[in-house]
């Protein structure tokens, strides 16, 4: 007898089951698309399948790491801390209300704003900033290096070579939210640590003597140079003078021309003195400075007053005397007086300014002081073992996650016929075959 099916039942599409593949639990003809729908659970029994490989490939980078940070050499930092001099401006008001008084008497009252300027600081860079640079100089490197002969103990046939193997192992630090500079120098030897960097500090102490690299030290060497030189014309002139008075046997002058002659000499000596303010501030100010350019129009205002009382600082004999106020046979006489009056001036402002020079020098103190100097250190600085052990772990579970995943899809592209035959053709142009399974 005849069984009766419906017409829906056969028009029915048969559907078979996928076959599986047996590592990622995908259906084997999915292609690209199980890729795309890899799962986590599928990625945790891909690496289940290959537990051993992946224990295996960790197990020997973590023990190499562990060999590997036994067997390098130990290194000792030791560390010295620097007090770099801040800039000093106190006694600039000292200077200024010297020769504010000097003024009452003489007429340079108004070198007492300029004075200031000498005490102040003017837009100077960083100071940490120089120090380092000076710190990281070749001639002190090459001190510290000859000193304790470090090109035999690095190994370096040249000085050059030595010198840069130096500076890795020396760090300056000049930006630390404390103000000081910190200098880290790395050894073998953790008694030698200590010693290269506390030398490297002397090192520099020999360098900065010969240089001057402050405010106040930059204005002493400036004012000590001029003050020199305004003595040795004081004193020709001071002969000059004598001279002329066994010369021409005048004494005296009337006191007119002695009051202008005076007058005059006040004024040239203020330029004089503006112009080398101006000189010692341009050596650590920028010409936007704007106390710079208050100095230079005070010094244009001093040069229309001399014009006006007919003295010509350029010219020696600049001074025009009114007809009848001195006698002919006494205008070499005032020349002389006026360079005398001239020089004294000149020397006077010159010999307080660099005495008030030296002071902010001096309450400077040394050059840079010590905070912290270095000592042996009792714990080695390189290498970090433990560091170095736990990253090599890290590293190798993904390496090792990353050649399960790749051999899995080996293993799927071997059991495609297709891919087989390609990666059979693969294999037979490698010089060295790998093992197939």
């Amino acid at each position: 007898m005849a069984t009766r099916t419906s017409i829906s039942e056969l028009h029915r599409p048969v559907v078979s089951e996928p076959d599986l593949d047996p590592v990622s639990g995908n259906s084997a003809t999915g292609g690209a698309r199980d890729d795309e729908s890899l799962s986590l659970l599928n990625m945790l029994v891909v690496i289940a399948d290959h537990r051993r490989p992946v224990l295996w490939i960790v197990t020997v980078i973590t023990l190499l790491s562990i060999v590997v940070s036994l067997l390098l050499p130990k290194r000792y930092t030791a560390t010295v801390t620097l007090l770099p001099p801040e800039q000093n401006s106190t006694l600039g008001a000292m200077l200024a209300s010297q020769l504010g008084s000097m003024g009452g008497s003489s007429g340079l009252g108004s070198l007492g704003g300029m004075a200031a300027l000498a005490g102040s600081s003017l837009g100077l860079k960083n100071q940490n900033d120089r120090y380092v640079g000076m710190l990281r100089s070749r001639i002190v490197e090459d001190s510290v290096i000859e000193q304790f002969g470090l090109q035999k103990e690095y190994q370096r046939k040249y000085l050059s070579d030595a010198r840069r193997t130096f500076e890795k192992r020396v760090d300056v630090d000049g930006n630390a939210k404390d103000g000081l500079i910190h200098i880290g120098v790395e050894d073998s030897d953790p008694r030698r640590a200590e010693e290269i960097a506390n030398g490297y500090v002397a090192q520099f102490r020999k360098l900065s003597e010969s240089l001057a690299i402050t405010e106040a030290s930059q204005r002493r060497l400036f004012f000590e140079q001029q003050l020199e030189q305004a003595k040795d014309k004081l004193a020709n002139a001071e002969e000059a003078l004598k001279q002329t008075e066994q010369t021409t046997g005048l004494i005296q002058l009337d006191s007119q021309a002695r009051a202008l002659i005076e007058t005059v000499a006040s004024l040239r000596a203020q330029i004089a003195a503006h112009e080398m303010m101006i000189q010692g501030m341009e050596t650590y100010a920028t010409n936007q400075n704007a106390e710079l350019v208050e100095a230079q129009q005070e010094l244009d205002s001093l040069r229309a007053q001399l014009a006006k009382l007919g003295g010509n600082q350029a010219s020696a004999d600049g001074l025009i005397l009114p007809k009848g106020l001195v006698p002919q046979e006494g205008l070499e006489y005032v020349r002389k007086l006026r360079d005398v009056k001239y020089y004294e001036t000149i020397f006077e402002i010159l010999a307080r300014q660099y005495e008030l020079a030296k002071l902010d020098e001096a309450r400077e103190g040394s050059i840079i002081q010590v905070v912290d100097p270095a000592v042996i250190p009792d714990k080695r600085s390189f290498p970090k073992r433990s560091y170095i052990v736990l990253g090599a772990f890290f590293s190798g579970v993904i390496i090792a996650i990353l050649a399960a995943f790749a051999m899995a899809s080996m293993e799927r592209l071997e059991r495609d016929p297709e891919s087989a035959a390609k990666l059979h053709r693969i294999y037979g142009a490698l010089p060295f075959r790998p093992r197939r399974n």
